[in-house]
């Protein structure tokens, strides 16, 4: 033994513990990281969202179910401390996949406990019931499905409702087979339930390891797509189905060959746009980035190829889904497809559209609002076409902007395609398109710094936004003074309304009157007097009766009543306060 070998012995022994060089043991370096802990923590709090009221309807209703729901707390308490304690990547993962199933169990739950859906998922039962009996599913009323507390009624401003079923057939299809066993809304209820826990399952898989409880919380935790799956949504089946669409969309078709994954992933943008058609807006962002990529990887001519067979799969089985219901009526098929873009319907939401219908007394030219929409989407397109090396990343986002000038531009739109944000931003970095083709004006020397980009992008917004200025600068069309009829005693209500309106435009309007406490609107109010239509700037005078023969008025003096009118073909909206209308008995 030498003496260096002897004197290294001697000082490790004589020095501290706390300088003595431990070995290196096998694994060390598999320690997790701390953001993969945080990731873990933030799903498993994000499972607590409505458990409470879950197990407290539970126990009203079905205990055995209340049961589980207590076993599922635990759950999520131990998983909360195993996510700050296991000291290896593999035991967090184990972790992971332990919220993953409290998550899945807990929206099966839920959906024991609720499953009658609301409008959507009865249109969708109703429909998957005329598939079952060989009946057309489109162009057919059905009125008796709405008018219960969780079956709303979408009105038109035309003074009517949307009795019809207004989405592509594959949730219908899927539900159909459903139905024949369990005979109810939860047939529909069940399938769009299910999808969400089968896209969830499938985002959890694909994405890398320390993004998968994000998954889990953007999908299954929160409460939100839970409910919206509960609900029957059938944009939840398009969510599933876009998915393996998303993840890792840079390397579609790589190489210049599509392979098995790229066909998978046309037959399930296909599928989706089958499914709902939130999916047709983001599809023309994902056939623009796809092609930058194969572009600046193939060149032009290859890459044409390669988006031409891609999106011919996804053509097909599109068709493929939706030729029974062509075939049965083409003209009601199509127009049932278009019926959420073209029905006109009753403003909602928390979108610009706002400044004109809870904010001004109105505006004479809501139809702006669609324009702005519209325009908006095309400058955005463009925004990503001229560059997509940035904006690329962001395109499962971008589409959900031009909602927002809409005059149905409702936060769930945006929210349940919320999962799509979280597969773009684990798997789309922006070195997988660094080297995506941009047309050449985007490489002249002018437009390549920061400043001119951003006022080409300025430029392709500005028409919308003037659009949308037009709307929510325009004056109401009608100037209406009122004068309401109340009942007596200690809490008042309204029985009728007077209304004197004046047509201050070149344009002759037929009026439907409605009241509004808060956001919605009221069922349309009755015309017992008073003309169709009022000429250009002439007068007429109105008694309204509300839906039921009286409306009660608020009792807070926080709340206000308003009395709205509204006219279809133009969009145009007037509105006028119901507290300073006079009673004269």
């Amino acid at each position: 033994m030498s003496t260096q070998t002897v004197d290294t012995r001697v000082r490790q022994r004589d020095a501290p513990p706390s300088v003595i060089a431990r070995p290196r043991m096998a694994g060390s370096d598999d320690t997790p990281q701390q953001w993969h802990r945080g990731m873990t923590l933030i799903a498993t709090i994000s499972l607590f969202i409505g458990t409470r009221a879950a197990w407290t309807q539970a126990m009203l209703t079905h205990p055995p179910v209340a049961g589980v729901i207590s076993v599922c707390y635990a759950g999520i308490l131990v998983c909360a401390v195993l996510a700050l304690a296991v000291r290896g990547r593999r035991a967090l993962v184990r972790v992971d996949a332990a919220v993953l199933v409290l998550a899945v169990v807990l929206v099966i739950c839920g959906y024991w406990l609720d499953h009658a859906g609301t409008d959507e998922g009865v249109l969708t039962a109703q429909a998957a019931s005329e598939i079952l009996h060989g009946r057309p599913v489109y162009g057919q009323p059905w009125p008796w499905l709405f008018g219960t507390p969780k079956s709303g009624l979408t009105k038109t401003m035309s003074g009517g409702a949307d009795l019809t079923y207004g989405y592509p057939p594959l949730t219908a299809l899927l539900a159909a087979p459903v139905h024949a066993v369990l005979h109810s809304t939860a047939a529909a209820t069940a399938v769009t339930t299910g999808a969400l826990i089968a896209g969830a399952v499938t985002l959890w898989l694909l994405l890398p390891v320390p993004w998968r409880s994000a998954a889990t919380a953007v999908c299954l935790g929160f409460g939100f797509l839970p409910n919206y799956a509960r609900a029957g949504y059938p944009a939840i089946v398009a969510l599933a189905l876009l998915v393996p669409v998303v993840v890792r969309w840079p390397a579609t078709g790589a190489g210049g060959r599509l392979g098995r994954s790229g066909v998978l992933r046309a037959v399930c943008l296909g599928a989706a746009c089958a499914a709902q058609q939130l999916a047709w807006f983001l599809l023309p962002f994902l056939l623009i980035g796809l092609y930058a990529v194969r572009r600046g990887e193939l060149g032009a001519r290859p890459a044409t190829a390669l988006l031409a067979r891609f999106t011919g799969v996804a053509a097909l089985t599109w068709a493929a889904i939706n030729a029974y219901f062509a075939a049965q009526n083409l003209s009601t098929w199509w127009e049932g497809l278009l019926l959420p873009l073209t029905q006109k319907a009753i403003l909602h939401g928390q979108g610009l559209m706002g400044i004109s219908y809870y904010f001004t007394d109105g505006s004479s030219r809501l139809d702006y609002y669609s324009h702005a929409s519209m325009l908006l989407l095309a400058g955005l397109l463009a925004a990503t076409v001229l560059f997509v090396r940035r904006l690329g990343a962001a395109l499962t986002v971008l589409p959900w902007l031009a909602f927002y000038l809409a005059t149905r531009s409702q936060d769930g739109y945006y929210l349940m395609m919320t999962p799509l944000w979280l597969a773009a931003a684990a798997t789309v970095p922006a070195s997988s398109l660094a080297s995506a083709w941009e047309p050449r004006i985007t490489r002249i020397p002018r437009l390549s710094g920061r400043s001119a980009r951003t006022a080409v992008v300025a430029a392709l917004v500005t028409p919308a936004l003037l659009c949308a200025g037009i709307a929510a600068a325009s004056p109401p069309p009608l100037d209406m003074t009122l004068t309401a009829h109340l009942t007596g005693g200690a809490r008042p209500a309204i029985t009728s309304v007077t209304v004197r309106a004046v047509n201050t435009t070149d344009t002759a309007l037929t009026p439907h009157f409605a009241s509004r406490l808060g956001h919605s609107a009221s069922n349309w109010w009755t015309i017992t007097a008073g003309p169709t239509t009022i000429a250009p700037h002439s007068t007429a005078v109105y008694v309204v009766r509300p839906k039921g023969g009286r409306r009660a008025l608020p009792t807070s003096q926080d709340q206000h009543m308003y009395l709205i009118a509204v006219t279809g073909t133009p969009m145009t909206i007037t509105t006028a306060s119901l507290g300073n209308a006079t009673d004269p008995d």
